[in-house]
């Protein structure tokens, strides 16, 4: 592992709209790019509230084999 972030998304908002936001504020803190969701990482996410971004997610190259998303706890 080269880098590690958590994110706290307090906000009401979607399921969905939370990820995406969590994605974004992720990527800013590590200084990287935001990948593109791919349907294999949509469908990894809605499988196991985890996936990863290889090479092809992210427009720009990267340094390292993948990032990965997972959710830890969430709010019901």
């Amino acid at each position: 592992m080269l880098k590690d972030v958590t994110i706290h998304d307090y906000e009401s908002d979607t399921r969905t709209h939370k990820v995406v936001r969590s994605l974004e504020r992720a990527c800013a803190e590590m200084d990287l790019p935001v990948p593109v969701w791919l349907d294999v990482n949509i469908q990894d996410f809605k499988r196991n509230a985890k996936c990863r971004f290889y090479q092809d997610s992210f427009m720009e190259a990267v340094g390292f084999d993948y990032l990965e998303m997972q959710i830890i706890e969430e709010d019901f």
